[in-house]
């Protein structure tokens, strides 16, 4: 059956290769917050150890709205480690960082999502896309708010 939202083709497509690079970036920062939380040491474990916990477990809803949000567009969503390393902008974690370089990647991680939304956001609104604009909204408001807490613990 064909789409129909009000959204021509070629704006719904722009749109979900858009949310694409979101999911991965998402993705990619989600993974590296999970392995951070299971890796994190030193005198602040407890409150990083939670604090990670806490964004990787928003993250992972997150990365199901997105996808969901491709599909409503009738666009597949990537899906595998493969495409989302294309697509992604977030450096994986090396695997040796102190507790200070995990803040400090994850910060990057969180500004880095934070762009990816606010490219696509223009493309949305210039399409009258209400949800994915929402949508982009919420992510920047959270990774702003996420990036702000990190970077303020290295203060």
């Amino acid at each position: 059956m064909e789409l129909n939202l009000g959204i021509d083709t070629e704006k719904r497509e722009a749109i979900a290769a858009g949310l694409a690079h979101l999911l991965a970036d998402s993705y990619s920062l989600y993974l590296k917050t999970h392995n951070y939380h299971w890796n994190v040491e030193g005198p602040m474990f407890n409150t990083l150890h939670l604090m990670f916990e806490g964004q990787y477990i928003e993250l992972a809803t997150a990365v199901d709205e997105i996808a969901e949000r491709i599909r409503a567009l009738g666009v597949k969503a990537p899906g595998s480690y493969s495409e989302f390393a294309e697509l992604t902008s977030v450096q994986e974690a090396e695997g040796n960082e102190s507790a200070d370089d995990m803040i400090r990647q994850l910060v990057i991680g969180q500004e880095a999502i934070v762009r990816t939304a606010r490219k696509i956001f223009p493309v949305a609104a210039d399409a009258n896309d209400e949800p994915s604009a929402d949508l982009l909204t919420q992510r920047m408001q959270i990774h702003e708010k996420n990036a702000w807490m990190l970077r303020s613990m290295l203060a």
